[in-house]
């Protein structure tokens, strides 16, 4: 009896066993299946559709200069790419074949919309054109009122509407030529009533000068008379360097 209630015992436990086995298999997911866990979910975060990508194009900077359905002769030369001939006769009207750049829209005198069009210059390279039609950057680093006058080199920038031949950007060789505010007229009038005391020198600048006609009274009348002479032919300037207006 002992032995054969040791076999249903072991009989039992086998079959708990295999009922314990069975449910560890069945959580598993099946062949060539991704558990939640290791699922991957593609991220559209930050992405832009394909058909919208497309749509998005880039504006050219040169369109912010050139106007819409305006003249094509009146463009500027940022606006267009012409064919242009270095070996015409200077200061010779010339006339060249020129495109609109992509984007670009003109007509002629007629309304009707170009795409290519002819425009008349004067032969010359732009460092040769008049100072009415460049613009240079003022310094103020040189002196307007020395002997001889000051050469400065300052980069210059073609007006936008002027046609010129080679590139729109130069150097130039001038004279030192800004203002700091100073009037020829007032610096007079100190100078005729009130240059004994150094009002002259003080208001261009000059305060150690200003000083010394303060407490010498103008060099008993002799300084002021000599001041007087050299700032009403403009000998005596401003003590920044800078000219009259």
């Amino acid at each position: 009896m002992a032995a054969w209630k040791l076999l249903e015992r072991a009989l039992c436990l086998w079959r708990l066993f295999e009922l314990l086995r069975g449910d560890s298999l069945s959580t598993k997911e099946p062949d060539g299946m991704l558990s939640p866990k290791d699922a991957v979910i593609p991220s559209t975060v930050g992405t832009t559709p394909a058909h919208l990508t497309d749509s998005v194009t880039t504006q050219p900077p040169y369109l912010t200069e050139c106007p819409s359905a305006g003249l094509c002769v009146k463009l500027p030369p940022e606006c267009m790419n012409c064919q242009l001939n270095w070996n015409c006769t200077y200061g010779k009207d010339v006339s060249f074949n020129c495109t609109v750049k992509p984007g670009v829209q003109c007509t002629d005198e007629n309304k009707v919309e170009q795409k290519t069009f002819q425009i008349t210059m004067i032969c010359r390279f732009c460092w040769q054109l008049p100072p009415t039609e460049y613009h240079c950057k003022e310094t103020t680093k040189c002196k307007t009122v020395q002997c001889p006058r000051e050469y400065i080199f300052s980069n210059c920038t073609t007006l936008k509407h002027v046609h010129c031949l080679g590139n729109r950007t130069f150097q130039k060789k001038m004279y030192c030529n800004w203002t700091g505010g100073y009037k020829w007229s007032t610096a007079l009038a100190l100078s005729i009533t009130l240059g004994g005391f150094g009002a002259d020198r003080f208001y261009l600048g000059q305060w150690k000068e200003g000083l010394g006609k303060l407490f010498s009274f103008g060099g008993l009348g002799i300084w002021t008379l000599i001041d007087v002479l050299l700032i009403g032919i403009g000998y005596v300037g401003p003590a920044d360097g800078s000219l009259y207006i």
